[in-house]
């Protein structure tokens, strides 16, 4: 009996099939004939076998080496589109198997995926450390410090606000408890209160909850010492506060200064300082209240300048030195601001002797102070109110000062005045630099420097025209700044120090930034003519 072989994909009605049959003898002519055909399937497929599998281990060496470079697709798709089409139901049962053979054979080395590498923002433990450890942190000290000492802190100061707004606060806060022979009780610069290490801003931003005084600033205002033979009491932090003033007097600003008052930052101080001579050596100002000097204060210049004279000589402000972690990022950025050859000391390097001679100006720099971000939208509302240059910006004899628009202007004319001095455009600011240029005090710029919060895109464009229809021999922004992780949240800080040593500065009449820089530069003693606004 001659057996025959039967086809696979002969199956029986039961999906079974038996592998062999018995042949018709009569069939023996036509056996004989399927004997060749069969013989030369066979070749063929075996043929056809042998390519697929050098195709399929070509393949299987090209999608090894791809999947390494992370551009791995399907390697049933990818020989699928080697195959001819004739041969579909092989090429996609061959290309499963080879597949899995190659998962399989892989599984054990695929690297593991890349974990997000999101660095959180800094929280400047060392600081709150240096702060805890301050020598007038000592109940055994003798009055006016030590458990017997007079303190005032100011829980109501302000949160939530950007620095230039903080240290203003602070610095005039430090000043009333100056004069009224108390150690201040300070703070941190605090966005939120609420207990989280880190607060959400602009977009999905982290950015520190809170981060010490110290980060920024150094002086009196900070804890440091008082000149030789002064003895005001050091400020202190709220901790120690709360270990030798477990009950203090609370105080509501209202009772001093009702809402609506429009008394000037001196009858302020006056009444404050009344007030405390006759308080408790433990007084705390309660935190619902409204702030001692609030945004209206400092947003009138009739308001805030009559204590200017005062102010400017107490050793709050002639004392005050940025932090060492502002210096160094000041220090490590200075061949940024000049052009070689000038030569700019290392401010770490150098003691403290006062802040006009340690903050002296560096010839031939001009720094622009632009903002941008929400002050597209906040410079429009400006209009509306009919707000003017803050008070810190208004010094009687600066140049450029605010000019309201007519009165009868239209609404739109009214924004395009506002907007032209706060919001310039490109073309604006690149006409003004060189204008500075050419003005007395601007004899000798070459470098400018744009401290902003602008786009990414948007200041390289500005630096561009800048270099190209200005042409300065230097041009650098914020965005160049080389800082290191704890620098970069103390960034606007950086920004005021190199504002504040600029040969001359342009800046926003508006902004509260700006204003600080321009108190700086008239604390230093620096030419009027030297602080422009757009």
């Amino acid at each position: 009996m001659v057996m025959v072989p039967i086809s696979p994909r002969t199956r029986s009605h039961s999906g079974y099939a038996p592998a062999l049959l018995p042949a018709p003898a009569s069939d023996a002519h036509a056996l004989g004939t399927r004997r060749t055909r069969w013989g030369n399937r066979r070749t063929s497929r075996v043929t056809i076998a042998v390519l697929i599998s050098l195709v399929c281990a070509a393949l299987l060496y090209t999608f090894s080496l791809r999947s390494q470079e992370g551009e791995r697709g399907s390697l049933k798709e990818e020989i699928s589109d080697w195959l001819p089409d004739g041969l579909t139901s092989l090429k996609n049962d061959w290309a499963e198997e080879v597949e899995k053979e190659y998962e399989q054979k892989h599984e054990n080395h695929k690297a593991p995926p890349k974990p997000e590498q999101k660095l959180l923002p800094p929280l400047y433990q060392r600081f709150h450390t240096y702060e805890l450890e301050l020598p007038q942190h000592d109940p055994s000290l003798s009055y006016p410090e030590g458990r017997t000492g007079k303190y005032f802190w100011p829980a109501n100061h302000v949160r939530g606000s950007g620095w230039g707004n903080v240290m203003q606060e602070h610095l005039m806060n430090a000043y009333l408890a100056y004069r009224s022979g108390r150690a201040l009780v300070f703070d941190n610069y605090t966005w939120e209160d609420d207990g989280s290490d880190y607060s959400e801003v602009y977009g999905g931003s982290l950015i520190p909850s809170r981060i010490p005084f110290s980060a920024f600033l150094q002086g009196p205002a900070v804890g440091g010492s008082f000149s030789e033979g002064d003895h005001t009491p050091r400020a202190v932090i709220k901790e120690y506060f709360d270990e030798v003033c477990p009950r203090p007097q609370i105080i509501a600003s209202e009772e001093l200064v009702p809402l609506g008052d429009p008394s000037s930052a001196t009858e302020r101080m006056r009444r404050w300082v009344d007030k405390l001579s006759h308080s408790d050596r433990c007084v705390e100002v309660r935190k619902s209240s409204y702030q001692i000097f609030d945004i209206w204060i400092f947003g009138q210049v009739d308001r805030l300048l009559d204590i200017w004279p005062a102010f400017s000589k107490s050793p709050i402000m002639t004392q005050l030195q940025w932090s060492a972690l502002v210096e160094l990022a000041f220090d490590t950025n200075r061949e940024l601001l000049l052009p070689s050859p000038t030569v700019i000391p290392p401010l770490t390097s150098l003691p403290f002797t006062s802040a006009s001679e340690r903050y002296s100006q560096l010839p031939g720099l001009l720094v622009l102070h632009l903002r941008r971000g929400d002050f597209e939208e906040h410079c429009v509302k400006l209009s509306g109110w009919g707000s003017g240059f803050t008070g810190w910006n208004s010094f009687p004899g600066l140049p450029d000062p605010w000019v309201f628009p007519p009165e009868d202007a239209s609404t739109d004319e009214a924004r395009r005045w506002y907007v032209l001095r706060c919001y310039p455009d490109i073309d604006e600011i690149v006409r003004r630099a060189a204008e500075a240029r050419q003005s007395p005090a601007g004899r000798g710029l070459k470098a400018v420097y744009v401290m902003t919060n602008g786009e990414e895109g948007w200041v390289r464009e500005l630096e561009r025209a800048l270099r190209e229809k200005g042409g300065w021999e230097s041009v650098a922004s914020t965005k160049d700044l080389v800082l290191n992780h704890e620098q970069l949240y103390v960034a606007q800080a950086v920004d005021m120090l190199i504002g504040q040593r600029a040969q001359m500065l342009i800046g926003n009449g508006f902004s509260s930034l700006t204003g600080m820089i321009v108190m700086l530069r008239m604390a230093n003693g620096v030419p009027l003519d030297s602080n422009r606004f757009w």
